[in-house]
């Protein structure tokens, strides 16, 4: 009999991943679902970048390439970082990857060892737990409730680190709840990790560019913490390139060359085309997001809107990404039928069921009071979709 390892045996699959195989299989049975369950832009590639994908492969970069990217993607991030960021990384400190979460998962297990503590304030995105306990280190969580916009102090910070701290991993703007980091808020994380010279700090920022309300602030333009910080970032967002699979880090130069030795003798280099098509994302003006940006954002008002007259559901004002994430604990003790609502999980099978429109428990993300709604949606979508959920909250009693 086959036996599969520990470490497989330990790890959860990805609720959102999970929550949409449910809505696929539910579609595929003939019912109208509704999925608002995964974080994808709802838009199409740039043609500008599909067409530097064709002149790629026309001109035959068909073969293996430098593990830690082409050279001439790297000094477009590097003038990128510069640029958008007013960060100054050299293309030997960057790392390219298939995919952000795999750069997430090379920088883990650079500086993981048994028994290490990963500080991750919570909600956080799914995968982070997983890839941490992967590493075989010890997820400490620090809540940072709704009433504080989902975000933590460098108070907090202070009083999580212990002399197993290896590691924080947060991103802003946060994956489930939209929440943006402030500059003063950053500086006042600075502040605390200054005061721990081993402490090294993943700031995942793949979702920079879809900021509604400022500039994005990166945690690695403080100059006394800039050699304690990992950038990451990526093309899967803002330039709805899901399917191309390339993340890349700026890091410290001995970061960078160890994620480099892990990377090659896992995956190698990320995929020679859609690195030819990243160069043209990376060296094209971020205004062309414009149209994308502000059709996020009139979505954010459409569904934070629409939540707002539903009873006992509570929101924060996310600043960024395409989430809404929702505390809906007024609810648990209710029942509809058959459905018993006792936690999040309940809440959301309950409307998957009865209002045929997929979400993602709050308990995936590390906040079991709330649920996770993504707005990347038609407007027509999201609309029925509001209609729906408030149509099957306003039975439960």
């Amino acid at each position: 009999m086959i036996q599969l390892s520990n470490r497989l045996l330990a790890m959860e699959e990805s609720a959102t991943i999970a929550m949409s195989r449910k809505s696929r299989e539910l579609k595929a049975q003939g019912f109208d679902v509704i999925s608002l369950s995964l974080g994808e832009p709802d838009f199409n590639t740039p043609q500008f970048i599909k067409d530097a994908a064709l002149k790629a492969m026309e001109n035959n970069f068909t073969k293996y390439m430098p593990v830690p990217g082409y050279d001439d993607l790297r000094e477009s991030i590097s003038k990128k970082f510069r640029r958008d960021n007013n960060l100054s990384y050299n293309s030997d400190q960057i790392v390219v990857s298939t995919g952000a979460k795999q750069s997430i998962a090379n920088v883990v297990l650079t500086l993981i060892n048994p028994g290490d503590e990963v500080i991750i304030p919570a909600p956080f995105w799914v995968s982070y737990i997983e890839i941490v306990k992967v590493a075989g280190g010890i997820p400490i969580i620090v809540n940072a409730g709704i009433e504080k916009d989902f975000k933590i102090t460098g108070a907090e910070l202070e009083q999580a680190v212990t002399e197993k701290t290896k590691l924080m991993i947060f991103s802003t703007p946060c994956n489930p709840t939209g929440s943006v980091y402030s500059k003063e808020e950053l500086r006042d994380l600075a502040d605390s990790i200054i005061k721990h010279p081993s402490l090294v700090v993943l700031c995942d920022e793949i979702y920079e560019h879809i900021n509604f309300e400022s500039q994005h602030e990166s945690l690695a333009q403080f100059k006394d913490v800039y050699e304690q910080v990992v950038t990451v970032n990526g093309v899967s967002k803002a330039w709805a390139m899901t399917g191309w699979r390339l993340g890349y880090i700026g890091a410290p130069k001995t970061i960078a060359s160890a994620c480099t030795k892990v990377q090659g003798q896992f995956t190698s280099g990320t995929s020679s085309i859609t690195q030819k098509a990243a160069i043209a994302a990376m060296e094209a003006d971020p205004s062309v997001l414009k149209e994308m940006i502000s059709a996020f954002k009139s979505r954010r008002t459409l569904v934070l809107d629409a939540l707002s007259k539903m009873p006992g559901i509570k929101t924060n004002h996310p600043g960024g990404a395409f989430y809404v994430f929702p505390d809906c604990s007024k609810y648990f003790g209710t029942a509809y039928k058959e459905h018993k609502i006792q936690n999040a999980n309940d809440l959301c099978l309950y409307l998957l069921e009865e209002a045929l429109v997929a979400l993602v428990t709050g308990d995936a993300f590390g906040d079991p009071n709330c649920f996770r709604i993504s707005y990347a949606a038609s407007e027509e979508t999201l609309n029925e979709a509001m209609r729906r959920i408030g149509n099957a909250l306003s039975k439960l009693s």
